[in-house]
C-alpha cells in the first residue's frame, strides 16, 4: 500500500499523520507532502507526537510537485486548501480521500493557548486515521 498525505505546509498535520500511518503498519508506504512547504516541521507538532511515542523530529517539508509522476493507492488531503488546489497526478491514483482538519500551526497565545491545539488536532488524526487504517486492512483481506 503506497500513500501520499497532502496538505498546503507539510509541517503539521500531514507530518503527524504520516507519522502515525507509519507507527500502526510499517509495511506500507506512507508520504507527506504540501502544495506550498513551509522550511521545516513545526516543533509543536514534533513535540506533542513525541508525547505519544512517535518521532517525527527527522522529517522534512517537501513539495507534492516530486510525487506528481507516482502512483498512489490513496492520496489523501487533510486541509481545505490541499483539497482545492490537490494538483494532477500523472502517475495513477487509485483513490482520492478528504479527511480535514483545523491547522494547529494558526494557534495563537501562549504555549499553555497552543499546546492543547496541538494535542486536540493529533489526537483527532489519530482517531480518523485508525478508523482508515481499519477500512483499508478490511478491503486488504
Amino acid at each position: 500500500m503506497k500513500i501520499l498525505i497532502l496538505c498546503t505546509g507539510n509541517s503539521c498535520r500531514s507530518q503527524m499523520a504520516e507519522g502515525f500511518l507509519k507507527s500502526l503498519d510499517s509495511s506500507h508506504e506512507v508520504f507527506s507532502a504540501g502544495t506550498n512547504p513551509a522550511q521545516r516541521v513545526n516543533p509543536n507538532a514534533i513535540k506533542v507526537m513525541d508525547e505519544i511515542g512517535i518521532d517525527i523530529s527527522k522529517g522534512n517539508s517537501k513539495n507534492v510537485d516530486q510525487f506528481i509522476n507516482q502512483s498512489f493507492d490513496y492520496v489523501i488531503t487533510v486541509c481545505d486548501n490541499a483539497k482545492e488546489t490537490c494538483p494532477v497526478f500523472t502517475g495513477n491514483v487509485k483513490h482520492k480521500l478528504h479527511i480535514g482538519f483545523d491547522d494547529p500551526a494558526d494557534a495563537t497565545g501562549t504555549e499553555e493557548d497552543v499546546i492543547p491545539v496541538y494535542r486536540r488536532v493529533r489526537d483527532e488524526i489519530v482517531e480518523e486515521f485508525t478508523a482508515f487504517y481499519q477500512k483499508i486492512i478490511r478491503e486488504l483481506k
